[in-house]
This record gives C-alpha cells, structure tokens and sequence, in this order.
C-alpha cells in the first residue's frame, strides 16, 4: 500500500463579530508531519506547536489518518511493516492527543478530541488479514476512554467514531466491483457503503460544537448498521 505522510486536522470554531450581528464560522486547518521512518514526540510537538500558533489556540482536535497496511495473515506480516502499523495508527494518536492536551490544560480553555476509528478496530467487525490494524483502532478506541476519564477535569472531552467500510479501504478492494455492490446488500443494512464526505462529516461536527458539551469517552458507530448484523465477512465477500 503507497505510503503517505500523516497530518494533523486540526479544527476551531470561532466567532466573528460583524455589526451588532454575532455570527460562528468553522475553520480547518491542517499542519503536516512529515513522520517516515521518525515518529518522535519532538515532531508532533513542534507540529501541534505550529498549529496552536496558526489559528490562536486549538479548541479541538480531529485526528482523522490511518495508515491500513498490507492485507496479510497474521504469520506472514513482516516486522517492518508491523512497526508502521503501530506507529502511524497508535502512537502518533497518542502523541498527538498529549501535545493539544497540555496545551489545553495549561491555558485553561478545555475542548473536544475526536478520533476517527473503524468497526475493524471492535469485536463487532473482524475482518481477515487486518489482525494489525484492528488491534491498533481498539487501542485507539480504548484510549478514547481513558483519555475521556483522565482529562475530564480540564474540561476536556475526548470520543471516538468508527466508521463503516468504504469502497477505498483495501479490504472492500480485494473484490470486484460487481461482488462489492452485491454484498452491500447483505452486509449492510442501509444498503450501501460508507460515504466519507457525507456520513462522517455531520457527526464530527456535532462532537466539535458545544450541543455534545455533555458527550464524553464513547464510541459512535457510523456504518449504516453493519456492526450489528454478520460481522465477519468472509462468507460474504
């Protein structure tokens, strides 16, 4: 799988003041990390550092890259990719929420992180040949909630949405395109796959915006219901 540099999204919501009119916009953001072969703390740091300097603060974060990797049995993975895995799903997450966190904390404004996860990473979607990257979005769901537990006192709050499958991830395009639509069928109950753009967007707002102020260390399920009918999918695909 072509290997690409992670970023960070960082999103912010301010107020414009325009007359006696108060209006709120959205305004992404996004500072890369060049992390190939170096996924030191110093880096995300710096990165985040860069970002909180750009925009004035940071009132949330939305860590939204994954790096899937090869679709192998568990036996044959590699070390080297193994390691890839782990760095670019769980550690950079890691770093990441530490670098905004204490930024967050030390200026008192508290804010929400949103980290974008898969129904591979639960036990309600195992998929054959992801046994890595599954095991790195259960991590990064778990830390959701510790983190949601850890630095609620600063006002933070930290949730995670696992998303359905789309037609790009690399399971889905192990099969052709005519047995991908006819799976769709029974493997979803909506009837069709995943739309990024669409399906996720209106969610990570919601958990940005202050109506979720109260929302806190879970795990919201965007995948059209294929969770919760036949999760594992290799009598289907």
């Amino acid at each position: 799988m072509e290997t690409r540099c992670p970023s960070i999204w960082l999103s912010i919501w301010s107020k414009m003041v325009a007359g006696s009119d108060r209006k709120t916009e959205k305004v992404v953001q996004v500072v890369e990390m060049d992390l190939n072969g170096n996924a030191s703390e110093a880096i995300v740091d710096e990165a985040v550092d860069r970002a909180w300097h750009l925009l004035g603060q940071i009132d949330a974060l939305v860590n939204c890259y994954a790096y899937e990797g090869d679709i192998t049995p568990p036996l044959d993975l590699k070390e080297e990719e193994l390691d890839k895995i782990l760095r670019d799903n769980l550690k950079v997450t890691w770093l990441v929420c530490k670098a905004a966190g204490k930024r967050m904390r030390d200026y008192g404004i508290g804010g929400s992180f949103i980290l974008l996860t898969s129904i591979i990473g639960t036990e309600r979607g195992l998929y054959p040949g992801s046994a890595a990257y599954g095991s790195c979005l259960a991590g990064v769901n778990h830390l959701s909630r510790a983190l949601a537990m850890e630095l609620g006192k600063y006002k933070i709050r930290v949730n995670a949405v696992a998303r359905g499958l789309h037609k790009s991830d690399a399971f889905i395009k192990t099969v052709s395109e005519e047995k991908q639509q006819k799976s769709v069928k029974d493997i979803v109950p909506l009837q069709r796959w995943l739309d990024v753009k669409n399906d996720l967007t209106s969610m990570v707002l919601y958990l940005v915006s202050d109506d979720s102020s109260f929302t806190t260390g879970i795990v919201i399920f965007v995948d059209g219901g294929q969770s919760i009918v036949r999760p594992r999918m290799r009598s289907y695909m």
